[in-house]
């Protein structure tokens, strides 16, 4: 079993659950953090003592705090500890249930299982660490698989996210239109465009340019 999990959860009740779930598993050491940044620097002091953490379990969502912070939430988190420790297994365990952020998770940044916080989600979580660290392989409960086959989520793709980026810096439906024809990006046309704006408006619920773009930002797109 692993010997060394970091907790990166903001409500202790939550957190001290966790705890006692991993010393059932005979974890020998378990450590939990309230905020990103303290789990980041946790992970990176365990690397430079060379006792680095096996497995990483965090939420996605954290209290404001009056800490001054850099990571605000666990995706950030995730992403920052993925580039100085590829190979730490990382679990997510949240309350948030929407498809493409979890897509995402698993996708682009790698992580090993993603667990609904919920009634019996103890059970849940307990059986995918165990598989991951029997298997080495990643998890997919079966409520989160039907998410992830939904016939209705869209793919986000490196056109979509573009759009998104140059629609918050303030670009009008032209000025993306030129940009994408200067920088050789298809399609390029205003139509073509707007279309896509008009799609991705109708997947994510937004009523407006203005809360597409604030969507897009909380979910990490951009």
């Amino acid at each position: 079993m692993f010997k060394k999990v970091l907790i990166s959860e903001d409500i202790d009740s939550i957190g001290m659950t966790l705890k006692l779930m991993l010393e059932k598993l005979k974890i020998e050491e378990v450590h939990q953090v309230s905020h990103c940044d303290e789990a980041f620097l946790k992970i990176k002091k365990a690397i430079l003592e060379q006792q680095p953490y096996d497995l990483l379990i965090c939420d996605l969502s954290f209290k404001d705090s009056h800490i001054n912070t850099t990571l605000f939430t666990g995706e950030e988190l995730i992403n920052t500890v993925k580039t100085i420790q590829p190979d730490i297994k990382i679990v997510v365990y949240s309350i948030e249930d929407k498809s493409y952020r979890i897509k995402y998770l698993f996708e682009k940044s790698g992580i090993n299982a993603y667990i609904l916080k919920g009634r019996n989600s103890i059970p849940t979580l307990q059986k995918a660490i165990q598989d991951i660290y029997l298997n080495h392989e990643v998890v997919i409960p079966i409520e989160i698989e039907q998410k992830l086959n939904d016939r209705n989520l869209i793919e986000i793709d490196d056109y979509d996210i573009s759009i998104l980026q140059l629609m918050s810096k303030g670009y009008t439906l032209e000025e993306i239109s030129t940009y994408f024809k200067t920088n050789t990006i298809n399609p390029s046309s205003s139509s073509s465009i707007e279309k896509k704006i008009t799609k991705l408006k109708s997947y994510f619920k937004a009523n407006n340019n203005v809360q597409l773009i604030a969507l897009s930002k909380d979910l990490g797109i951009i």
